[in-house]
Formats: structure tokens, C-alpha cells, sequence
């Protein structure tokens, strides 16, 4: 844990990238959420100037 006096350094920055990483999985997973929902009105949409 202590990694030769370096730990003070390296857990926080381990601790910063996992957060990072986790937002960037967050905001993706919101993206894709309305980009379906968004792709779901213009097929809607589309059908309805179909008929």
C-alpha cells in the first residue's frame, strides 16, 4: 500500500481515473438512453407520413 513512499501519490490518482472512467460510462449510457428515445419519435414519425 505504500509503494516505497509513492502511495500518497498513486492511489489518489488511481481513485481520480476510476472516477473519470465511471463518468464517462454514466454520461454514455445517458446518451445512448436519449438517443434511443430519440430514434423511436423519428420512426414514429416516419410511419405517420407513411399512412
Amino acid at each position: 500500500m505504500d509503494m516505497g513512499g509513492y502511495g500518497a501519490y498513486v492511489w489518489p490518482a488511481f481513485g481520480l481515473t476510476a472516477l473519470v472512467l465511471i463518468g464517462l460510462l454514466v454520461q454514455t449510457l445517458a446518451e445512448r438512453r436519449r438517443n434511443r428515445a430519440r430514434l423511436e419519435q423519428l420512426r414514429g414519425l416516419r410511419r405517420d407520413r407513411r399512412d
